[in-house]
């Protein structure tokens, strides 16, 4: 396993102002994760566990500290730079999975595919994805038509679709049984 950390937060802090009221969620976490390593955060709900990785993924700006990416400084990007960013690093699986409701499975998986403008087969890289996870019999399917746990694996291969050198999830298994969310780990 390489030593190059390629995540780093520094000195990370949030705070929500909530009216007049000041809400701090992280307060001063720093951390260091290298290619390879496979991290768990865990706390109880409300510790912070999403704004983390919504920080991480560069969807919400910290209050304060900085979060490097491969050694670039996420926290002074734009929107546009972002983007292009989490298109060639980053995979995200969110808690609520986020699939859009009028695309199939296999359309929501080849999305990352095409907006990234991939040359590839994106239709043969989702194939192969659904199968990944279990799904290639219900790609026609639209998400309405899956229960959670199909659709978090959609969300699972959707977000391996770019081959992210980061995969950040939000309770990646938390509907799926124990055998699948091995399969899935």
């Amino acid at each position: 396993m390489s030593n190059h950390a390629i995540l780093r937060a520094t000195d990370l802090r949030k705070t929500y102002q909530l009216g007049r009221v000041q809400l701090p969620v992280l307060r001063g976490l720093t951390l260091s994760i290298r290619a390879g390593e496979f991290v768990a955060i865990m706390g109880p709900s409300g510790s912070g566990k999403s704004t983390l990785l919504g920080l991480l993924a560069g969807f919400d700006s910290p209050t304060n500290g900085s979060i490097k990416i491969d050694g670039e400084d996420i926290t002074g990007l734009d929107e546009d730079q972002l983007a292009i960013l989490r298109g060639r690093k980053l995979g995200f699986v969110f808690q609520s999975y986020n699939l859009i409701p009028t695309l199939t499975a296999e359309e929501n998986v080849m999305l990352p595919l095409e907006l990234r403008g991939d040359s590839s087969n994106p239709q043969e890289r989702s194939r192969e994805l659904l199968s990944s996870v279990g799904l290639r019999d219900r790609a026609s399917h639209y998400p309405a038509q899956l229960s959670g746990g199909e659709q978090q694996r959609v969300a699972l291969a959707r977000a391996f679709a770019c081959s992210p050198s980061i995969l950040l999830a939000d309770e990646p298994t938390g509907n799926l049984d124990s055998a699948t969310g091995n399969i899935v780990l």
